[in-house]
């Protein structure tokens, strides 16, 4: 994005970038969000899994925590900041949880992946063409 100010042009976008719209970010964006949920959910339950991570130094770690999973990973796209996000705001606030807290918002934006075909380009419209209808049902 650039500006232009007093015969001056400043611009604010990181070099190389480009910007998309419409469908296909939003689609990527989930595709992002929901690897990061299913990085975690096979550590899930009685029977999860640990998983090993390696690090840039060479260190290993060995863990089924949700959220030291997340910290790990570097992880660069937005939607999946997020999703590591939900962990760490759960960590803080409760202090357990990170992995359900996850794998049920990805699983929410699984489910509406489903709605975008329906919706138009206004972010609202994904709220009225499904959450509320499948509400009432």
């Amino acid at each position: 994005m650039s500006q232009t100010t007093r015969g001056t042009t400043h611009n604010y976008s990181q070099e190389g970038a480009t910007r998309n719209r419409g469908r296909k970010p939003r689609i990527n964006n989930f595709a992002a969000a929901r690897a990061v949920a299913a990085a975690v959910r096979s550590t899930l339950g009685p029977k999860g899994m640990d998983k090993m991570l390696i690090d840039s130094m060479g260190d290993i770690t060995i863990t089924n925590d949700g959220v030291t999973i997340l910290k790990e990973m570097d992880i660069e796209h937005p939607a999946a900041k997020m999703m590591v996000e939900v962990a760490k705001t759960q960590d803080a606030e409760v202090g357990d949880g990170t992995t359900s807290a996850v794998v049920i918002a990805g699983e929410l934006l699984k489910n509406a992946e489903g709605f975008l075909p329906r919706a138009s380009t206004r972010p609202l419209s994904l709220k009225d063409t499904g959450w509320q209808r499948q509400r009432r049902s």
